[in-house]
């Protein structure tokens, strides 16, 4: 269940960040009081899952997974460019996640 609440504090965060492209700076009100709404939820969500999960693992997941989500969505949504910088970089979130958990799981 806590892997669930992780997967929908990243959707919220994801949407609030989004939201705050919509608002143009907080000059738009549903955009802005959204972000709030999604932000406040994620946070709540990402508490739930930090009551079981590791939070090294689980922040890095949460960011990282939000990151990774936001570019593709910028990229396909905004026509924000991508280029080999940008995929590399993405890559190397990848494997400092996956380099977390792996460390997580030595510690057991």
């Amino acid at each position: 269940m806590h892997w669930l609440y992780l997967v929908i504090a990243i959707l919220l965060e994801v949407s609030g960040t989004t939201c705050m492209k919509f608002s143009e700076g907080f000059s738009k009100l549903v955009p802005t009081l959204f972000i709030f709404i999604f932000y406040g939820l994620s946070f709540t969500f990402l508490s739930l899952a930090l009551k079981v999960l590791p939070i090294a693992l689980t922040y890095a997941i949460w960011s990282g997974a939000g990151t990774a989500a936001i570019t593709v969505i910028g990229v396909l949504w905004f026509g924000e460019g991508i280029n080999a910088i940008k995929l590399i970089s993405l890559l190397l979130i990848i494997i400092g996640v996956a380099g977390l958990h792996y460390g997580q799981e030595q510690l057991h």
